[in-house]
């Protein structure tokens, strides 16, 4: 068994980085914004980010379930390897909570999603202002919850690599390669 993530892993992770960066800005960015047809621009290129981080979600869970990671090091606590695990499960989990409530809020709302303009999606709620509006609540605090779980995943690989001073970051890094 390896040390590092497979590439394909790796390419996954930092493909939903980026996108998952993006979608939070755009999100807390147009939240406030007065309706115009800019807003409801951002709102659409937000719920097309949505869906294929949705999709993206599916396929990296797919690939880590086929895919063993690395284990973790056995010098490593178990209760911070216990932790780890749930980091890593809240993680996926918020990553498909998050994009299923948008898809229900826009639904109650009586906004259809079209991916990229062209594949409609379909509601899956009927229009309901007040389950629109809580959802719309749901929608926030998850994305809140979402980033304090990515400030805990990023603080414990900053602490890993420069206080344990162990691999758990570096074997992330796209320059340590292991076949796909």
């Amino acid at each position: 068994m390896t040390n590092h993530y497979t590439s394909t892993a790796k390419a996954l992770h930092w493909l939903m980085a980026i996108l998952l960066f993006g979608l939070l800005a755009l999100g807390f960015y147009m939240h406030d914004l007065p309706l115009s047809p800019e807003k409801l621009q951002l709102y659409s290129w937000h719920k097309w980010a949505g869906v294929t981080a949705f999709l993206l979600v599916l396929v990296r869970l797919g690939w880590r379930i086929t895919h063993i990671p690395p284990a973790l090091p056995a010098s490593m606590p178990k209760l911070m390897q216990l932790a780890a695990h749930a980091g890593h499960l809240a993680l996926y989990g918020l990553m498909l909570a998050i994009p299923l409530s948008g898809w229900l809020m826009s639904s109650a709302k009586g906004f259809q999603t079209v991916w990229f303009g062209i594949l409609p999606i379909p509601d899956l709620l009927g229009k309901n202002k007040e389950l629109g509006d809580l959802l719309q609540t749901i929608h926030m605090s998850l994305n809140l919850l979402f980033v304090a779980t990515l400030v805990g995943h990023i603080g414990a690989a900053l602490k890993h690599h420069f206080i344990d001073k162990d691999d758990i970051l570096t074997r992330m890094l796209p320059q340590h390669s292991k076949e796909n």
